[in-house]
């Protein structure tokens, strides 16, 4: 029986984790820090928090495995240093703290064509932030790079609805890579990776969803 903490549990991939989560019998325990209140249930711990303001003494960080689904846009960040902020620097801390209370499997939703070296802002912080947990030193790293998410949202995201209408209309002449992938495949390769705790680093691309 495993204590699951999932960082970002009221998105898209999220809230499907959470759901998963909470059904499987490999479960013990649900963290799911947030902002707001989630529907209570037996198996969740629900600490209401500030990101920016966790200081890793906090007793709910005693788990075995992190599932990280943190993402904002620019758009809705206000600036590339807001957007860093939740996409990079939450995820790193998240990861810190579990990891020093023993937390063994680190699983995290990421993007096609994430590369700390690319020239695109957004693809550039995707792969600073995989490259720098990488160097935490956790016993098992999953990276999970889905393409655009189809899936329920609280907030409407008009370019990547945009996105999701020209994808599903061209999907025969579209690459698998590129394809739409659904929300709920993207938070089971996550959460059956994070429960496996196979050793080493996994990277799963797009068109292995």
């Amino acid at each position: 029986m495993a204590r699951v903490l999932i960082a970002g549990a009221t998105g898209a991939v999220g809230q499907e984790v959470l759901r998963l989560a909470l059904a499987d019998s490999q479960v013990e325990r649900v963290v799911a820090p947030t902002r707001r209140a989630l529907s209570p249930h037996p198996r969740l711990e629900n600490p209401l928090v500030d990101y920016a303001s966790l200081s890793g003494s906090e007793p709910w960080w005693e788990v075995d495995a992190v599932i990280c689904t943190l993402g904002t846009t620019i758009g809705k960040a206000g600036s590339q240093e807001a957007f860093r902020r939740v996409d990079r620097d939450y995820p790193l801390a998240v990861a810190r703290h579990a990891l020093m209370h023993g937390a063994r499997s680190y699983a995290l939703n990421s993007s096609v064509g994430a590369d700390a070296g690319s020239k695109t802002f957004y693809l550039r912080t995707k792969g600073e932030v995989e490259r720098d947990l990488d160097a935490l030193g956790y016993c098992s790293y999953t990276i999970v790079r889905p393409s655009v998410i189809w899936g329920e949202r609280q907030e409407v995201r008009l370019g990547e609805s945009l996105a999701i209408f020209a994808l599903t209309a061209l999907r025969p002449v579209v690459p698998r890579r590129y394809r739409v992938v659904p929300a709920v495949r993207i938070a089971k390769a996550l959460l059956d990776r994070a429960l496996a705790g196979v050793p080493g680093r996994k990277v799963l691309e797009s068109e292995q969803l």
